[in-house]
């Protein structure tokens, strides 16, 4: 049996196939970013699922994609833990952009963007992976992401620059203190999850012209930071995966389009796309 696993900051998405290529069974277990939550608590995550549990001696291969997996060191880490579970599956484990590139690539060279919980950006020419830029993590990165959004709109609650309208609703939804907030943000181990939450409230009145402009200027600060660096920026075709793109594509390819940029196809989970590249490409090496 072969595990596919998207692995973002919020939760994980599993894809368990026969080694036919059936597909057997999915599941989800919570996020698994080493910068985020400890390590070591990645095996009785995945033993709380009572799915991956009873088929923990049955896995030959695991490829896990995983934000939060960019260096050797944290990729080390999160191949450990999951060797402890699945003691016979050979487990690759590679960062989320990774899966973003295989799973939005459609037979051209393309730059590829995350937009979800946090975001990141790359080249991939089909073959080949290029990153010119770092990924800087929630505090001062993540562009255009569902934390930055987030944040953008605790702010701009608790220093009363919300109108009216939208600040009354924010009260009636979230009964929020800036004691609870605090606490989130600055003792909670998933604190950029908690942050990125709050787009809840932002995607059910996204028409609303105050969102509308906070958005917009969000995206159009990912494009700057996270797009235009690449030389390629101009040409090529920008995919982007993940959940932020797909609920607010109209705004992205608006501030797209005021920058002259091309947005290609949005895909809001790409584990679907990523076990079929899977299929395609990497299978028959096996």
């Amino acid at each position: 049996m072969i595990a596919i696993v998207d692995g973002g900051s919020t939760k994980c998405d599993w894809v368990i196939l026969e080694n036919s290529g059936k597909v057997s069974q999915k599941t989800e277990s919570i996020g698994f970013n080493p910068n985020i939550i400890n390590a070591d608590l990645i095996p009785q995550e995945i033993e709380k699922n009572p799915h991956l549990f009873l088929i923990k001696n049955q896995l030959e291969y695991i490829y896990f994609y995983g934000s939060g997996c960019g260096t050797a060191e944290n990729a080390l880490l999160v191949e450990t833990q999951l060797q402890k579970v699945f003691p016979y599956a050979k487990v690759t484990v590679k960062e989320d952009l990774t899966a973003a590139a295989y799973a939005a690539y459609n037979g051209k060279p393309a730059i590829v963007c995350i937009l979800g919980t946090g975001s990141n950006s790359c080249y991939f020419d089909g073959n080949s992976i290029r990153r010119d830029l770092p990924s800087l993590g929630f505090l001062i990165g993540d562009e255009g992401s569902g934390s930055a959004l987030g944040k953008h709109l605790l702010r701009r609650f608790f220093m009363k620059k919300l109108p009216q309208d939208l600040h009354q609703e924010f009260v009636e939804t979230y009964h929020l203190t800036i004691e609870d907030a605090i606490k989130n943000m600055y003792h909670n181990p998933r604190a950029n999850a908690y942050l990125a939450e709050f787009n809840k409230f932002v995607i059910q009145r996204k028409q609303h012209p105050y969102f509308q402009n906070m958005v917009f200027d969000e995206m159009k600060n990912f494009f700057e930071y996270q797009v235009l660096p690449y030389e390629e920026a101009r040409e090529a075709e920008i995919n982007f995966i993940g959940s932020i793109a797909y609920y607010y594509e109209d705004v992205l390819r608006a501030a797209a389009a005021e920058l002259n940029l091309t947005v290609g196809h949005i895909v809001q989970k790409p584990i679907e796309s990523l076990v079929e590249y899977h299929k395609k490409y990497i299978f028959n090496q096996l």
